[in-house]
């Protein structure tokens, strides 16, 4: 049983690069990063030190205010450097790979015998728990909360996003097994989001123990945060977790299989790239083992992640833990004559109609990082920002209430239903050219300083 949200505010970006359905090749990198950056509200504390052997799924790092929560590694091999900066900030512990992929023998076990805390306890011990988000605040999940429910996005709308039937539509054992096991953590049941456009073509209609909620709409319809604003939105006092469809399947393996396997398809897409495709590779990776994909030029972006809300990784980077895509564009470093004044630009696209570009539908467009213009102070209505945002919130009033740092206003206009990604289309149609996924990152900072 399901029921049809249509959702009439967003916007799709028409960007070139889609990658073709199918894999070019299997990347074994010689070395992985595991980075505590990419693990939102956790402090990390290394375990491992220079030289130590490690397998899949060994612990290489613990959280500091809940040591049970654990970051692992992705591969088998030794630990080659702990990468510190300003302070002794630990930025990235270096796993130098053996190619065997070994892993530690979790043991095979059946979610259905097993009672809430006995998952749970599987789930912290194997290095999964980071993959289990929670709503407020996009941080990792406390194990000692009971969510009101449980929200999967099965649909992915940002620009370049990877294909969830093609990257993990032959794990569905796994996700099925996932899907079990998150169930017992709640009494409000697991929610699976799905995309009108294909619901009764993609696999995971089929799943059972969910309930299933179809969305029509354009980018963001795919946020896991905006579905959940439509069907149980997050207030003061409530906690939902989130978890990602390869998290899922991770998941799920941990059962099935009895170890540890973040192994995933990764779409390499963009304007910047030769030839779009996928290729089989482990979180962590260095973009470097891409090359091939984007040549030696040097004016290149290289994002961990959809173009939107990824993060600017470099050519010496690592493809995120949570991130399935890498996304390659050119630096607009070239200035643009007469700029918005020149309505005949059929090169570059408008979501405002400033150019005659938007007589050409469906024309996809090589776009790069130009800003055309630098920051200044906010002057359009809530109203501009509200029509690429479906949910009910006031964004520009939530926006300048976190540049404020005003928390009561921030909590009068909806910082509890946000995460700095669900606001990243407000960020691209701002004439204002502000950070507004940061503005929103930092007030979400100073509302966890406050609960300290």
């Amino acid at each position: 049983m399901s029921n049809k949200i249509v959702l009439t505010k967003g916007l799709d970006i028409p960007v070139s690069g889609e990658a073709e359905l199918r894999i070019t090749k299997t990347v074994a990198p010689d070395m992985v990063a595991v980075c505590p950056a990419d693990f939102k509200g956790f402090i990390p504390r290394l375990l491992v030190k220079e030289g130590d052997s490690v397998l899949c799924g060994s612990p290489v790092l613990a959280d500091k205010k809940r040591p049970e929560i654990l970051a692992a590694s992705p591969v088998s091999g030794t630990v080659k450097e702990v990468v510190r900066g300003e302070k002794r900030k630990l930025l990235a512990v270096v796993i130098a790979s053996d190619g065997r992929n070994e892993a530690l023998d979790l043991g095979v076990k059946s979610p259905e015998g097993m009672d809430p805390e006995q998952i749970k306890a599987c789930i912290l011990e194997s290095g999964l728990w980071p993959f289990v988000i929670q709503r407020p605040y996009g941080i990792i999940a406390n194990p000692a909360d009971k969510p009101k429910a449980i929200f999967i996005s099965a649909f992915d709308t940002a620009p370049l996003a990877a294909s969830p039937e093609f990257t993990l539509g032959d794990r569905m054992a796994d996700i099925q097994a996932g899907i079990n096991a998150l169930a017992r953590l709640t009494d409000g049941g697991v929610h699976i989001g799905l995309n009108a456009a294909n619901c009764s073509g993609t696999p995971f209609h089929r799943l059972d123990n969910v309930n299933i909620h179809v969305f029509e709409g354009r980018h963001p319809a795919g946020n896991v945060g905006v579905q959940i604003s439509h069907v149980c939105p997050v207030t003061k006092g409530t906690v939902i977790w989130t978890v990602s469809l390869p998290g899922l399947a991770a998941i799920g393996a941990r059962f099935n299989k009895g170890r540890y396997d973040v192994a995933r398809k990764v779409a390499v897409a963009g304007p910047a790239v030769m030839e779009p495709a996928y290729v089989l590779t482990y979180p962590g990776a260095p973009m470097s083992t891409l090359a091939s994909f984007f040549g030696n030029e040097d004016d290149l972006r290289i994002v961990s992640g959809n173009i939107l809300s990824g993060t600017n990784a470099g050519k010496d980077g690592y493809l995120g833990f949570y991130d399935n895509s890498v996304t390659v564009l050119r630096e607009g470093t070239e200035e643009e004559l007469f700029g918005w004044l020149n309505p005949i630009r059929s090169k570059v696209y408008s979501q405002d109609r400033t150019a005659f570009s938007w007589l050409f539908s469906g024309r996809k467009y090589d776009m790069d990082t130009n800003l055309h213009g630098g920051p200044r102070a906010f002057v359009m209505s809530d109203g501009y920002y509200g029509k690429v945002l479906p949910m009910d919130i006031f964004p520009l009033y939530l926006i300048k209430a976190c540049l404020a740092g005003d928390i009561d206003k921030m909590e009068k206009f909806g910082i509890y239903e946000v995460i700095p990604e669900d606001l990243a289309l407000c960020e691209y149609i701002d004439p204002s050219k502000n950070n507004i996924q940061e503005i929103i990152a930092d007030g979400i900072r100073l509302m966890l300083k406050e609960m300290e």
